[in-house]
């Protein structure tokens, strides 16, 4: 699966700037001043909200096709690698337990092998 989402970008009425939505995934919600940091927010709130179906143990939406207008955001790779490792043990009903026993790790290696956004900052002490 390519871990690129179709977004809406909506200009803001009275404050100016752009609000950014994604169809496939709801929960991503962003904005900025103008379409470039919009875009740039675009790809941390994609990237929090597919941690949240992680968290929950659930299945990463598929991303629709692009339609006019929309923009394509993408995973960050690293990201996206963690994401596809996620799905590939959902569709094999492996555990996280399961996969640390398969590689010999203890579960904090496999926590951070399973967390998108781990690295980037915002997770690590709340992980670790």
């Amino acid at each position: 699966m390519k871990y690129a989402y179709p977004c809406v970008l909506t200009a803001g009425e009275e404050e100016g700037g752009f609000n950014v939505s994604f169809p496939d995934v709801p929960e991503a919600l962003t904005c900025g001043d103008d379409r470039t940091e919009a875009l740039e927010m675009a790809e941390d709130a994609l990237v929090v909200a597919l941690c949240a179906y992680v968290d929950n143990g659930e299945d990463i939406p598929s991303p629709g096709p692009a339609e006019d207008g929309q923009a394509l955001v993408a995973v960050p790779p690293l990201a996206a690698s963690k994401l596809a490792l996620y799905t590939a043990m959902r569709e094999q009903g492996m555990t996280a337990e399961d996969l640390a026993e398969r590689l010999g790790l203890d579960d904090s290696a496999v926590r951070k092998l399973l967390t998108p956004d781990y690295g980037r900052g915002r997770r690590q002490s709340r992980r670790d």
